[in-house]
């Protein structure tokens, strides 16, 4: 039966930690330079409604590294809905790849598209959720701290698709989250309600930055205005100033906290130079992080871990 992954909670707490451990054991082999070729002759459709260069990079990178060929698709090709609909792209695509990995701009698009496919479907990014980065995210935390479990995790900004993103992960490994954001900038009220009701974890929201901060081990922040939202970004930038990630708000975190941005970063807004170039960073670790993580995830959908 195909798995699809669309969220970080259609994965079980033991299939993060296998695929955590397979993308260690990757990125090992990689630097070595013997990658296998474990996903030899597979073909998995990339299609991309939004810009990227971290995601599209490292899929079809990954896919190389692997033995398997990934297939560039934008919307001028498959205007899901409009041009075709997303019952007859799902059930065609079925028939010439393994799977399928959209980054769009609707959560229900994708949605519908995992209930037609009859391959796996993986959630490269939509306006609710960013599974694959929150994902690798937890694996650059184990890599550097060597746990996850009881984490002091920050994040600080809009409560966009990252955040809701981590408020999923915290239904699956127990964390101490803390969202610091500003009224009127929260994320999912639904998703916050169940990660702090149904989860393991400790998940707070903080109107105050530094009470956000206090102690964290991990702090992290995204753009106040992502894809889609960009004719708030005044309105935004005016709500969140005082969430900028600074080196005065670094004072809160603990001293040997690890620095994080999902990237694209607008530098000078949610963060300082001087902090994501600086001593605490992980933020490029962080994005080399996606190609082994998206790795591992495509061998274990695939049924090859």
């Amino acid at each position: 039966m195909k798995k699809d992954f669309l969220s970080i909670t259609d994965l079980s707490r033991e299939e993060i930690e296998d695929i955590l451990q397979l993308s260690a054991e990757l990125k090992e082999k990689t630097k070595k330079g013997k990658s296998p070729h474990l996903l030899s002759g597979r073909s998995v459709a990339l299609i991309f409604h939004k810009p990227s260069l971290r995601t599209r990079i490292s899929f079809e990178v990954g896919l190389n590294q692997l033995g398997g060929r990934g297939v560039y698709i934008t919307d001028q090709e498959i205007q899901l809905g409009r041009r075709e609909s997303i019952h007859d792209a799902a059930k065609v695509l079925s028939r010439f790849v393994e799977a399928i990995m959209i980054r769009t701009f609707s959560h229900r698009d994708v949605e519908e598209l995992a209930k037609w496919a009859e391959v796996p479907v993986i959630n490269g990014l939509t306006d609710l959720l960013h599974p694959c980065q929150v994902l690798s995210d937890l694996f650059t935390i184990k890599e550097k701290r060597g746990e996850l479990e009881g984490l002091k995790i920050a994040y600080l900004g809009d409560g966009n698709n990252v955040a809701n993103s981590w408020l999923n992960a915290s239904l699956r490994v127990k964390l101490d989250l803390r969202i610091g954001t500003a009224k009127g900038c929260e994320p999912n009220r639904e998703i916050l309600t169940t990660a702090q009701n149904a989860g393991p974890s400790r998940v707070r929201l903080f109107y105050d930055p530094r009470e956000a901060a206090e102690g964290a081990d991990v702090v992290y922040t995204d753009v106040w205005a992502s894809m889609g939202e960009k004719e708030r970004f005044n309105e935004k930038a005016q709500l969140l100033r005082e969430f900028q990630v600074n080196r005065e708000l670094l004072t809160y975190a603990d001293p040997h906290c690890l620095v994080m941005h999902c990237l694209p970063a607008e530098r000078g807004r949610e963060i300082t130079d001087e902090v994501i170039d600086g001593p605490h960073s992980v933020v490029f670790d962080q994005a080399e992080n996606r190609l082994h993580l998206q790795k591992a995830l495509l061998v274990k959908l695939l049924g090859d871990g």
